[in-house]
């Protein structure tokens, strides 16, 4: 899935391909095809920074070297994947902080790109997912701290009488066939408090749907030529008569508010293409045959019914009549404004841009989608912001481009339209991919001159009069269409056609650019919302929705939700007391099981940091180390050892090895070394690596040695955070919450009434998620799936199983094998199997909530069945949708402390399961974290499958006390943790296939030709997996 953000500032991972997202602009992620966007926390890294740090420099060798041949990039760790690059790492610790939080993460920020994702997602930040990191943003005043505070806000008449509580007991006597359980019930528990929710109302009296299929023939694959089509398509005579009752989607869907007069047969229409700037179609014009046929006219009464809930409308399937509404109400924008992905929508203001420092700008747009509550069709409306190209000279982006810490440059120009500016007249070209010369040194034979060898530079020169002023640094692009006949131009005589969105990473600097500007409190973008994202959507007064009937409310809808209480935080010894952000600090508490510290290791990278510790007896080492010691002491891990300490200076990064092959060599050879030594240490449980910057490529490498191949846990660092004075009691607690996490140890739990459903039998949480490759991989580069497990009554351990699996395949594959592998480690530490399994599935949309019921629940009971002789085993099975790519943000009616946050998010612990969810299906909204900054986004809970038999309480109750359990976290996370830990898992699978997921960022995958090659490739840097020792524990953390 890609990374991208929020539009309303929640941060989102991508990841990778699986993503979705609301801030655009990356393709590094956990990309969850999600995303994710996808995702609730500051990345915390084990670099210990919540910020991406300025990039270092491009590497060795001259700009040349870095423009053509990627030089090993010194910006700091791209975050967004990776274990310890998790993009939904919660804050760390605080020691005697008075609202806890704070301590280690960072690491840098992946761009948009499952998850992904991470996104982000999904991508925009949300307040507890910050990668600008600890960047302060001080709350609005007081005047502007609730949206509309002066305006009446009366809940919805349609949920202020008592028809939903007659709707639910309408379900108990329900007997058809359904996919997903009904809804139970409606909670009760916990303090009521009113929400606007920017869901509009939509009404569509007595309106007619007849929906006809569009065949283009030959079909454009490429959306900007479809569209253009379409548009010359409404120019037609034949087309024209019915211009005003028809609206299409740009691809294969006409609806119209009326029968048109089409024969049976159809009719078809001749288009020859042009360009909008052009005057009319040529001799050289593509010409396209559009045929257009009658469908079906669509049941909007029987959608009617299915919105009142009757129960013999439960098997009703809205699909078709909410995509013919999403058609009408996105057709005005979809020609005033520029589509980015499948619904949102942006439009073009120079004064309202923001100019990044790479070469790119950001704009903010918005997000239109229909969707169906009780009694009422709503349209929900969100701000978003993505990043554009600049418009310009091609050159002087790329320069931009390079001085602001990107990559190579074939993952920033491919795919881009330029003007050409050397023939005199405009001339539209698309840049196929980068030479990897320069103009200077690239030549060709030319016919004009006699067929000489000449240079580009040389061409241009005599050919044009033109004197490039980059010829001997920048390299050529290719805007040739026949790949073996390339036509090399230089970059300065290439114009950036505007308002091109960027779906390449974003640079750590502009990340973090790109995050304050999107970044805003809940206020503010609610007003724009309903000041400008109506008006642009046209939402208000556009002609289509005049013409087919439609009207949409101007006020955002008001609904009661709930906040639950905290439940109580346990630890060995002390009390730990939890604030109003749902954070408590690790003062005068000790672990509830520390685990003592025997035999560990200390690695120095010397890496070329300003501020790398130079020896093992360095008196600030020393001092780090000493304050590391008394840490842990004091939260009960006894460290019976001192580390080994070693420095392992790395060979110098080098444009010919990016992945920085030669310096994991030297550090396995050293590490080994060490150990062969007659009196050298013994294998480690686990080693402390200080890093002297964020490079990925290093991080990744090091992951992959020790996880893979040398079966060592491993604890990252960066030097220069581990040394800054300011906060360092906090980064130091964070990182003994890991190791003792990592030697299998439980750093706190919640109290045992919180727990009574979980413990009252034998109970297992899991958690599964998928990343998928992003824009900047191999293609063919596998998915990664992920499926943990909880094994202790404390549910704080949660072991991994992990598999490659198809490209972009979001079901598992291998769950049956993986959810063994889980119930089998399970039955070893308990000496039993779980009567129960709560089973959370993170990553998918809501178009494959059905599939994973047909497809990946028959998985799990299969596993289950084969767990026994006689297949006897059958334990009642739970199965829950965490979502976090969708754009529902509740905006508190009433102020602090009773309403909202100091910054006027909702308080921890708002759930809402009325008024804007489901109608017949068991769903809720919960947000258990508190805001730091930006705008909150709340997790989507979806029940597909409930043998439980769950009340609305019982499990709203369960996954609000639980989010306070992730175990290397002084605070609620927003997302349950078995979720946040299958996207952790996936983040480090990423790192064992590195080399494919950013062959174009490293110009890692010229020697692969298939797909299939692509596949053994990554098999092959897999190898077996995780190694024995430690994949026993959390190892992702």
């Amino acid at each position: 899935m890609t990374d991208r953000w929020a539009g309303d500032d929640s941060w989102r991972q991508g990841r990778g391909a699986r993503n979705p997202p609301d801030v655009g602009g990356g393709g590094r992620s956990n990309n969850r095809g999600r995303g994710p966007g996808q995702g609730p926390e500051p990345p915390q890294t084990e670099y210990g920074t919540r910020s991406p740090q300025p990039p270092q420099g491009r590497g060795a060798g001259s700009r040349q070297a870095s423009f053509n041949r990627g030089g090993a990039p010194g910006s700091p760790a791209s975050g967004g994947r990776g274990g310890e690059q998790a993009w939904r790492s919660p804050s760390g610790p605080s020691i005697g902080s008075p609202h806890g939080g704070g301590g280690g993460g960072g690491g840098g920020v992946g761009g948009g790109g499952r998850r992904q994702p991470m996104s982000p997602t999904s991508p925009s930040t949300e307040s507890s997912r910050n990668p600008g990191g600890n960047r302060h943003i001080d709350p609005p005043p007081r005047n502007e701290l609730i949206f509309a505070e002066y305006t009446p806000a009366n809940i919805d008449p349609r949920l202020s009488d008592t028809t939903q509580d007659a709707l639910v007991d309408s379900f108990q006597s329900l007997k058809l066939s359904t996919t997903f359980p009904h809804r139970p019930g409606w909670g009760t528990a916990g303090e009521p408090c009113r929400y606007r929710v920017n869901h509009f109302p939509v009404t569509f009296p007595g309106t007619q749907l007849f929906e006809y299929r569009i065949k283009i023939d030959p079909r454009p694959t490429i959306t900007r030529i479809r569209k253009r089509v379409f548009a010359i398509l409404e120019t037609s005579p034949e087309f024209v008569p019915f211009k005003d009752h028809i609206v299409h989607d740009n691809a294969s869907r006409l609806i119209a508010s009326r029968r048109l007069p089409i024969p049976d047969g159809g009719i078809s229409i001749i288009v020859r293409h042009y360009d909008e700037d052009e005057a009319g179609p040529t001799v050289r014009s593509t010409t396209h045959t559009l045929t257009i046929t009658y469908i079906t006219q669509l049941d909007t009464d029987s959608l009617n019914s299915y919105l009142a809930g009757e129960p013999s409308f439960r098997n009703f399937d809205p699909t078709p009549v909410i995509s013919a509404l999403n058609i009408i109400l996105s057709s005005h924008p979809s020609k005033t404004g520029i589509l980015v992905g499948r619904n949102r929508f942006f439009f073009p203001d120079p004064s309202a841009s923001f100019r990044l420092t790479c070469g790119l700008e950001a704009l903010k747009g918005y997000t239109s989608s229909v969707r169906p509550t009780f009694r009422q069709m709503m349209v929900n409306v969100n701000i978003c912001t993505t990043a554009f190209y600049k418009a310009g000279n091609l050159a002087e982006s790329m320069i931009e481009f390079l001085d602001g810490g990107g990559g190579r440059l074939n993952g920033f120009v491919t795919g881009l339209r330029v003007d050409t500016l050397h023939l005199g007249h405009r001339n539209k070209k698309t840049i196929k991919r980068v030479g990897e010369l320069s103009a200077r040194q690239q030549k060709f034979i030319c016919e004009e001159y006699g067929n000489a060898d000449i240079s580009v530079e040389q061409y241009f020169l005599r050919k044009y009069e033109i004197e490039l002023r980059y010829g001997a640094e920048l390299p050529v692009v290719n805007v040739g269409s026949n790949k073996d006949k390339p036509i090399w131009l230089p970059a300065e005589v290439c114009r950036i056609i505007p308002y091109q969105p960027f779906r390449g990473k974003i640079p750590d600097r502009a990340t973090t650019e790109m995050i304050s500007y999107a970044c805003h409190y809940p206020a503010y973008n609610a007003s724009k919302i309903v000041d400008q994202g109506l008006r642009h959507l046209g939402l208000q007064t556009a002609k289509p929705l005049e013409e087919f009937g439609i009207t949409v409310g101007s006020e955002m809808t008001v609904v009661q939700g709930r906040v639950l209480p905290p439940p109580q935080i346990a630890y060995g010894r002390g009390i730990a007391r939890i604030d109003d952000k749902a954070s408590w600090n690790l003062r005068e508490v000790m672990f509830i099981e520390p685990k003592p510290v025997r035999n560990w290791m200390v690695l120095c990278f010397m890496d070329g940091g300003t501020r790398d510790f130079v020896a093992p007896h360095d008196p600030n080492l020393v001092n780090t180390l000493n304050e590391l010691t008394r840490v842990c002491n004091r939260s009960g891990m006894s460290v019976l050892m001192d580390p080994f300490v070693a420095t392992v200076k790395l060979p110098p990064k080098d444009p010919r090895d990016p992945t920085r092959k030669e310096s994991i060599k030297t550090i396995r050879n050293k590490y080994l070394g060490f150990l062969s030594r007659p009196n050298g240490p013994k294998k480690p449980d686990f080693i402390l690596i200080l890093l002297s910057n964020g490079d990925k490529n290093l991080f990744d490498g090091v992951k992959s040695l020790f996880d893979l191949h040398l079966d060592v846990h491993t604890i990252c660092v960066h030097t220069t955070k581990i040394r800054r004075e300011r906060g360092q009691l906090q980064f130091v607690a964070n990182i003994a919450m890991k190791i003792n996490m990592k030697l299998g140890g439980v750093n706190h739990t919640v109290d045992a009434d919180s727990l009574q459903w979980l413990t009252e039998e034998p109970t297992m949480m899991i958690g599964s998620d998928v990343t998928h490759p992003t824009p900047e991989s191999l293609k063919g580069t596998p998915s990664i799936a992920a499926v943990v497990g909880s094994i202790d009554a404390k549910f704080a351990h949660y072991p991994a199983s992990m598999r490659l699996q198809e490209s972009r395949k979001e079901m598992i594959t291998d769950l049956a094998e993986m959810m063994i592998e889980r119930l089998e480690d399970y039955k070893a530490k308990t000496r039993r199997l779980p009567k129960r399994i709560i089973f959370f599935r993170d990553g998918v949309s809501e178009g494959q909530y059905k599939t994973v019921v047909q497809d990946e629940l028959p998985k799990i009971q299969q596993a289950c069945v084969r767990m026994t002789p006689g297949g006897t085993y059958r334990p009642k099975i739970t199965l829950v949708i965490a979502g976090k790519r969708h754009h529902t943000r509740f905006y508190p009616v009433d102020g602090p402390p009773n309403g909202c946050d100091r910054h006027g998010n909702p308080r921890p612990g708002t759930v809402v399961d009325r008024g804007v969810t489901a109608i017949y299906d068991h769903d809720f909204y919960l947000q258990a974290h508190g805001g730091l900054q930006g705008t909150t986004r709340p997790t989507h809970y979806y029940v597909v499958h409930d043998d439980n038999h769950f009340t609305a309480d019982t499990l709203q109750r369960l996954i609000n006390c639980t989010s306070y359990m992730f175990g290397r976290a002084t605070r609620a996370v927003s997302v349950v943790p078995p979720a946040y830990y299958a996207d952790l898992a996936c983040d480090r699978g990423r790192c064992y296939i590195h080399d494919l997921l950013f062959a174009s960022e490293n110009g890692t995958g010229a020697a692969f030709e298939t797909e299939e090659q692509v596949m053994m490739e990554a098999r092959r840097l897999w190898g077996d997996g995780v190694g024995p020792t430690v994949r026993k524990n959390m190892f992702y953390l």
